[in-house]
């Protein structure tokens, strides 16, 4: 028997995705979790053999959870994720992630998966790949990427203008060049983005 945790922020999604894995006759549920603190949390107290993440969750996100959970427990992981950029699945690849699949993945498929993954097989998906191969140039400078990765933080425009040795009026305005050519509306949205594909 396969004992999986399966973790995702949607009540709805995660609890028929458990009921459909439960119908497997060599697949046990053992335990479900709506955050990834949860998540990190239950996998430590029910030491299941798989956990399924979704990717997006929050307060971190799955990828941080799949960390910590490996870090500490020879359990396997499974991302799950609605959009895939390259830059996060070399991370997951390098955090020991033995699969990286679509939210749109059907259950009978991801209970293949899951198979393959507790035998030490890893799987992912090809279209996953392709995107990760055909990934686009960075169209950003390295003060933009500074600036960027300083600001993922949360931190403030003085306080990255301090830890990047610049003024406040420079750092604005590489934070607006970063956001137009990213084509989003904050400086948030594009550090984001910028740490998806793997430019931070």
């Amino acid at each position: 028997m396969i004992r999986l945790l399966i973790a995702d922020d949607e009540d709805m999604l995660r609890s028929a995705l458990a009921a459909l894995l439960e119908l497997e006759p060599d697949l046990d549920v053992a335990a479900q979790a709506s955050t990834s603190a949860d998540a990190v949390r239950l996998a430590r107290e029910h030491r299941p053999d798989i956990a399924v993440l979704d990717l997006e969750m929050p307060p971190a996100d799955g990828l941080r959870a799949a960390e910590e959970i490996r870090a500490e427990l020879p359990t396997r992981i499974i991302l799950v994720t609605r959009h895939a950029r390259p830059g996060v699945l070399r991370r997951a690849l390098a955090a020991g992630v033995q699969g990286f699949v679509p939210k749109t993945t059907p259950a009978a498929k991801l209970a293949e998966i899951i198979r393959d993954v507790a035998a030490g097989r890893r799987y992912v998906d090809p279209h996953i790949a392709a995107s990760a191969l055909s990934e686009d140039d960075c169209p950003l400078t390295e003060r933009e990427l500074e600036v960027l990765r300083a600001s993922r933080t949360g931190a403030s425009i003085n306080e990255i203008a301090d830890q990047v040795h610049l003024a406040p009026g420079t750092v604005r305005n590489y934070l607006s060049a970063a956001m137009t050519k990213l084509g989003v509306a904050s400086r948030h949205a594009a550090a984001h983005r910028a740490w998806e594909e793997g430019w931070i």
